[in-house]
């Protein structure tokens, strides 16, 4: 079994470069498909045909598209993204200097909305038919319902423009101004996700209350706060980590557009600014990290079920 997990660690990275070379093939297409001309965009509408092919002749715009494709992938290959065309800098410099507040966003919804759908569960799955039960299904139903964009919007009126308790928008110099900063957009995301996993840790936590082993401990006079502890909880979480690992691209989506929204100088607004400004490299890295993440957060997810529980095969 133990040279099984080994064998497991060691493959499926190998088995997920196709999946990874099959986003890059679908990002590089679908970039090219938004319309205008990156050259153009950046010159102006004054510009004239020479400089505009100058441009294009500089960062291989000129290039056949099959052409630039591999040109792509061999940036990829050597550790490199190419250059921004609106930046004129390394893209994987941009990327560096955008990481960070992206990291912290992500991060800290993860860890808020874990903090929240915990208890909730375990209060609803204890309670369950009762009228604590129903209001917590009443409010993951509602989580579930508002977009973030606009619960983002709410949030900064209440919390920011009327009470004054957290800034409306922007990142901070220190990190104590940046974790301030980033209170409300964490909150944001984290309600909608904390929702996602209420739901489905309650329903875990039901069916464990109910299994044979739970039973069987309280025959052995193990108290409910025990078995609930050493049996349910554990047992439960296994579902929750597959399915936050599945959202994490939902997750990732959600970043883009509540760094817009609260001027977060992360990689969702950058993602965004290449959108608006054609900047082919940039999109495309940033796209490719993302997916990177997403992958990346799939694979430690499978160890970590095992981790827990070593009766899940891999």
């Amino acid at each position: 079994m133990a040279l099984h997990r080994y064998r497991f660690v060691l493959t499926r990275p190998l088995q997920l470069v196709p999946v990874l070379f099959g986003i890059s093939l679908i990002t590089f297409v679908l970039v090219r498909l938004i319309p205008g001309d990156p050259a153009r965009v950046l010159l102006g509408t004054k510009a004239t045909p020479e400089a505009i092919e100058r441009i294009r002749a500089q960062f291989g715009l000129d290039e056949p598209i099959w052409l630039q494709y591999l040109y792509f992938l061999k940036n990829l290959g050597a550790g490199e993204m190419g250059r921004s065309i609106l930046y004129k800098i390394p893209v994987l410099r941009l990327i560096g200097e955008r990481i960070e507040p992206t990291l912290l966003l992500v991060g800290g919804s993860v860890f808020l909305a874990l903090a929240l759908a915990i208890p909730l569960a375990a209060l609803a799955a204890t309670q369950r038919g009762r009228v604590t039960d129903h209001g917590i299904r009443l409010f993951s139903t509602a989580g579930l319902g508002f977009p973030p964009f606009w619960l983002a919007i709410m949030l900064i009126i209440l919390f920011s423009v009327k009470l004054d308790f957290f800034p409306v928008a922007g990142y901070g110099s220190s990190w104590p101004e940046r974790l301030h900063h980033l209170v409300l957009p964490c909150f944001t995301i984290a309600l909608a996700l904390s929702a996602v996993i209420t739901r489905n840790l309650r329903a875990s936590m039901i069916a464990e209350l109910a299994s044979d082993h739970a039973t069987a401990a309280r025959a052995r006079g193990t108290s409910e706060r025990r078995i609930f502890w050493r049996h349910v909880l554990p047992n439960a979480v296994i579902p929750a980590i597959n399915l936050l690992a599945v959202n994490i691209g939902w997750l990732i989506g959600g970043s883009v557009v509540i760094e817009t929204v609260f001027s977060i100088p992360g990689m969702g607004q950058l993602l965004v600014r290449g959108i608006f400004t054609r900047d082919y490299m940039v999109v495309q890295s940033v796209a490719m990290v993302f997916a990177c993440a997403t992958v990346l957060v799939n694979f430690l997810a499978d160890i970590l079920t095992v981790a827990i529980d070593p009766r899940v095969k891999l």
